[in-house]
């Protein structure tokens, strides 16, 4: 005996898909390392990678995560098992009691994770979140202020104070740098900066704003690579703000029990790495267009004789990855928002002074910045797709609610009285009457929601989602205007199938007369 699925039934299913696809089904045994979105630490995962795939252990690296505190929160969480992050990140950004601290009158310098029991103190605070400490990897990555050598020498800057007597000069810092406690808002207060015209954009960007012109100074991580080849003077830190940045180890408390002997080869990685070896691995990627897993390879076989798996993939084989990912990140938040969307609209209709709450509600998560929605929807869904398919999902309702909506209240209310005049079934009248008059407009607005899903999912990237933003990301990141098109033309190319597409199935499920009603009403 078969049985119709009912709404309740689809929503159902689509919560399921989206629980299977959340899940990511991880094997009981993999080790996952993270890394954060710029090369330094993508690099570093590869290391970790490396390290744990030479004891033979399976290990996957989800790389570029996010920044600071995304990773972070994907180590507590369990979503990863190890990544390398910075003293004195962990001591400003992660651990606010440290700041606290710090902001009650000690001088910044003086709380350097080099002091003794600085490390210890750090160690108990991640304890506390079950995350272990292992060690410096052998390098500090410091934050820096750094301008043009020509336009300092004419200037005469050497020092941050001496910027106190130039407050005509234009900064450009790093997103996170704007953000940090450690970083602009500190800096200013601290030294009493007078410059106005100061703004943020992503770091690698800064550089060639320098280069432009369009800059004066910037912040500068000093295992950079483009500090010499933009030929930046780094200023002189003279009343000794920013603190120690030693690069550490950090990894699940639970991976001892879990998985020892990946513990003991994620540990050959302390002391490993000096800084002008870092630098170097930087440029490598940065201005010599090498892949970072072939950087960490190549540093791992002369360092410790580690034959490292270099995971390399042709153009083709890229693309149809990152389409798989697009298309389903695209395909699954759509499914699940017609599946609720189109009832809603229903009830709008039929309800008006309900309908009124419910186009409003669609209309607020509309007006949500995508990449806000994405950020808020990790404390729930933590990284990756998961995030990513909810804020495509809420993006997708408004278009469709208020198609369905304005399809249905449309049809003449002299069609209504005559299919209620011969006895039709509120049900009745739904499915002969008004849902293929108003079929036109509701596949307008779901059209409408698959276009704009499609460019929307490039920002999943910015969590792990994967998807065509990865490459456009990685492109802005290493200035590669090849990979920036590996992710905008397919984007570009989905949009358009997906609108012909729809075209059509418009043309084969509509009847000839009421084609491009939806188009011609304008709803």
């Amino acid at each position: 005996m078969s049985k119709r699925l009912t709404v309740p039934h689809w929503l159902l299913l689509a919560i399921v898909g989206l629980g299977l696809l959340t899940a990511c089904s991880r094997p009981a045994d993999e080790i996952v390392i993270g890394s954060k979105k710029f090369t330094e630490g993508i690099i570093l995962g590869e290391v970790l990678r490396g390290l744990v795939a030479d004891a033979g252990i399976p290990v996957r690296h989800r790389r570029a995560l996010g920044g600071t505190r995304i990773v972070f929160n994907a180590l507590v969480n369990g979503e990863i098992d190890a990544y390398v992050d910075y003293t004195g990140t962990l001591l400003h950004e992660i651990l606010p009691e440290q700041e606290t601290e710090r902001k009650s009158g000690q001088m910044p310098g003086q709380k350097s994770a080099q002091e003794p029991g600085q490390d210890q103190t750090l160690q108990d605070r991640l304890a506390t979140l079950g995350i272990r400490m292992a060690g410096s990897l052998g390098f500090q990555n410091n934050y820096a202020l750094g301008m043009p050598e020509a336009r300092a020498q004419s200037l005469g800057i050497a020092r941050i104070s001496d910027l106190l007597d130039h407050p005509e000069l234009k900064f450009r810092f790093g997103n996170e740098f704007m953000d940090r406690a450690d970083g602009w808002a500190g800096l200013r207060s601290f030294y009493g900066l007078p410059q106005t015209d100061v703004r943020s954009l992503e770091h690698e960007l800064a550089y060639r704003a320098l280069a432009s012109g369009d800059a004066d100074l910037t912040d500068l991580y000093t295992t950079d690579a483009e500090i010499p080849y933009y030929n930046l003077r780094p200023l002189r830190d003279d009343r000794d703000w920013f603190t120690h940045y030693d690069a550490v180890l950090l990894y699940r408390a639970d991976l001892l029990k879990r998985s020892p002997e990946a513990v003991a080869a994620l540990e050959r990685s302390l002391g490993l790495i000096d800084a002008s070896e870092m630098r170097a691995m930087n440029a490598a990627v940065q201005l010599e267009g090498r892949s970072e897993s072939q950087v960490a390879s190549n540093m791992l076989r002369e360092r410790i004789e580690i034959v490292a798996d270099v995971r390399t993939s042709g153009l083709v084989s890229r693309v149809a990855q990152r389409t798989l990912e697009h298309v389903t990140l695209v395909g699954v938040s759509l499914f699940a928002a017609i599946v609720v969307a189109i009832p809603l609209g229903l009830v709008a209709a039929h309800r008006p002074r309900l309908g009124q709450l419910v186009l409003a509600g669609v209309g607020i998560a509309q007006t949500i910045p995508a990449l806000a929605l994405l950020v808020l929807m990790i404390p729930f869904f933590g990284i990756g797709a998961g995030p990513a398919l909810v804020a495509l999902f809420l993006y997708s309702l408004l278009p469709i609610v208020r198609n369905t909506h304005a399809g249905i209240s449309g049809i003449p209310s002299a069609m209504i009285e005559s299919a209620d005049a011969l006895g039709l079934p509120p049900g009745a009248r739904l499915r002969r009457i008004e849902l293929p008059l108003a079929l036109p407009t509701i596949l307008a607005g779901i059209k409408t929601a698959a276009v704009i899903n499609v460019g929307a999912a490039t920002l999943g990237a910015l969590i792990g989602a994967g998807g065509y933003g990865q490459p456009i990301l990685a492109g802005i990141r290493l200035d590669d205007l090849g990979l920036i098109l590996e992710g905008a033309l397919p984007a570009a190319v989905l949009a358009v199938t997906v609108q012909w597409l729809f075209e059509q199935a418009e043309r084969a499920t509509l009847p000839r007369g009421i084609r491009g009603l939806g188009r011609e009403g304008g709803r």
